[in-house]
């Protein structure tokens, strides 16, 4: 089993910035990759930014230029810079795992950007 807690959402202005937290716990060990994914109110769940199975990023076209993906290894904790949100950027955001045993996922986190 993997655990995955979200953290770092809220209520922003356009413009401004957040950052998400997801930190891994149980058996990190089998976690292959991991990522941010989003869904809005009535839309998809879609990918936001990953991290590939050789340690690079990818990024929506969305949010390519705005949003950064990290990860502090010795934490076990992935991290999503949020920068010049956008109202449309409103959405609960997901984090993923992708292991060994299957895919897991985060509770989730609501992000709202006012215009």
């Amino acid at each position: 089993q993997v655990q995955l807690v979200e953290s770092g959402g809220g209520l922003v202005q356009a413009g401004g910035s957040l950052r998400l937290s997801c930190a891994a716990s149980g058996r990190s060990s089998s976690i292959r990759t991991t990522g941010w994914y989003r869904q809005a109110p009535g839309k998809q769940r879609d990918l936001v930014a990953a991290f590939t199975s050789g340690g690079s990023t990818n990024y929506a076209d969305s949010v390519k230029g705005r949003f950064t993906l990290s990860r502090d290894n010795v934490r076990n904790t992935m991290y999503l810079q949020m920068n010049s949100l956008k109202p449309e950027d409103t959405a609960v955001y997901y984090c993923h795992a992708l292991t060994s045993m299957g895919n897991y996922w985060g509770q989730g986190t609501q992000v709202t950007v006012s215009s």
